[in-house]
């Protein structure tokens, strides 16, 4: 018996923030689930405040498709959490069972939980983890559970950075890079949900590489349905990677219903976007559609990783790392950096193979070294450049001062430019090369991710950028 009331019967689920039993509550005689939360004292604070979190926020909205909190006790030093019990299954549960759901099916339970997060949202809440095993289906009823992460408008963390939160496969890109979740954050997610209703699948596999599955969410275009499905053209509208771009959850909800009554979407589906590729220096010329598998790396050891992280900590590349070991999984010195899945890690004999003009210092003795200092460098680089323009003018050599128009062809570019987050970096001290992938915001507002390469050059001492290659 839990603080006097609550019997318990079976346990009926499991999760990283601890175990639901069934339950009655003999003073009302109803049946309830109850999470048991963690040990008291000395249990997980954070898990603790969770429950309050959840208890509070959840408690606060009374709707008919969010599942209600009823009670947060705590019996014998373990707390634990009371709940409405819903007799029936996860969404992700009857995918499993009966595979991909109709669309009006799918569109209809989804119309439910879009118009909870409308409530939701009205309140000033995010609820920041809107996935499959969130949303418990009962007959034809959908409501959604578990407001753990969410935060209201007026809770300080809403506003911190490089801290990833929620499961990964459904993450909106700019959560998946370190920013703040916010309701059209929880429009990709639903998008991501929809499509995991009607595809069978996540849109984006995990497994044990989720550095790799944050890099695609954050870099590459969402995956699509077919142009004749009837939700193919709002999930464009969803997944969109402008957060801008997204539609309002309640115009989602209205246009999810109108597919649930039997009616194909009003919406076009959208062609994917193409990313360019800027010089990082010059403004971005038109190239080629970049490859999903084109080659690419991440961060090669924690000496790398934590002298570059120290320079730029609020950068997108931090929140890949938080995620990475608040997901318990490792550090990315682990993951393989190649497309063959072999880690490439540099040798004692490995030299930078740049000579230095007359009169400067002597290169680092290892590779090593000089690619923590090229890190460094462009990770200070960008964190300059676009607070202080000419501090990062300076950083060109003379020759490419010239190359790129003065400092007013310079400016042309960068005083357009209102950040520039580093989400990933490969430098090569072989011939001090440097690639890397920047996520741009204009101050028009508009957004674009761009892959960049840059030539480096030692002169007295220091690095400087010579060139685009």
């Amino acid at each position: 018996m839990i603080a006097g009331r609550y019997r318990l019967e079976r346990e009926i689920g499991r999760g990283g923030s601890g175990t639901v039993h069934l339950a009655v509550d003999e003073v009302l005689g109803r049946p309830v689930a109850i999470k048991r939360i963690g040990l008291l004292p000395g249990s997980d604070d954070v898990e603790l405040e969770r429950a309050e979190r959840e208890a509070r926020l959840a408690a606060a909205l009374n709707h008919p498709h969010v599942v209600s909190v009823f009670d947060l006790v705590d019996e014998q030093g373990v707390r634990w959490l009371v709940m409405e019990y819903v007799d029936g299954q996860t969404l992700g549960e009857r995918v499993r069972a009966s595979g991909p759901l109709e669309p009006a099916e799918a569109a209809m339970l989804l119309a439910q939980t879009a118009d909870a997060l409308v409530e939701a949202h009205a309140r000033g809440i995010v609820h920041r983890d809107v996935k499959p095993s969130n949303i418990m289906i009962a007959g034809d009823a959908a409501k959604l559970n578990d407001f753990g992460i969410a935060r209201s408008a007026d809770d300080p963390s809403l506003t911190q950075t490089g801290l990833v939160t929620g499961s990964p496969a459904y993450l909106a890109p700019e959560v998946a890079s370190g920013s703040s979740a916010t309701p059209a954050s929880d429009v990709w997610s639903l998008g991501a949900t929809l499509y995991h209703a009607v595809t069978g699948r996540p849109p984006y596999e995990v497994g044990d590489n989720l550095i790799g599955a944050l890099y695609k969410i954050v870099h590459e275009d969402p995956p699509r349905l077919p142009d004749e499905h009837p939700v193919a053209g709002l999930l464009t509208i969803m997944m969109n990677r402008d957060a801008d771009a997204r539609w309002p959850m309640p115009r989602v909800r209205d246009e999810l219903a109108r597919v649930a009554r039997g009616e194909r979407s009003a919406v076009v589906p959208a062609a994917a976007t193409t990313a360019r590729r800027a010089t990082g220096v010059l403004p971005p010329a038109e190239v080629a559609p970049t490859t999903a598998g084109a080659r690419r790396s991440g961060p090669r050891r924690s000496g790398t990783r934590w002298g570059w992280i120290v320079a730029a900590a609020a950068m997108a590349v931090a929140a890949v790392v938080a995620a990475y070991v608040l997901a318990g999984r490792g550090t990315p010195e682990a993951l393989a950096e190649d497309d063959g899945g072999t880690p490439q890690t540099a040798t004692p004999s490995e030299t930078s193979g740049t000579s230095s003009p007359t009169g400067s210092a002597s290169p680092p003795v290892t590779a090593q070294d000089t690619r923590e200092e090229m890190d460094a460098f462009i990770t200070s680089y960008l964190a300059t450049v676009t607070t202080d323009p000419r501090a990062g003018f300076e950083q060109l050599t003379p020759e490419f001062q010239e190359a790129s128009g003065g400092y007013e062809g310079y400016l042309g570019w960068w005083g357009r430019v209102r950040s520039a987050a580093l989400a990933e970096v490969r430098s090569d001290p072989s011939d001090l090369t440097v690639g890397y992938t920047v996520d741009y915001v204009m101050e028009s507002g508009e957004r674009s991710t761009q892959q960049v390469r840059l030539q480096l050059e030692r002169r007295d001492d220091r690095l400087l950028i010579a060139g685009e290659g």
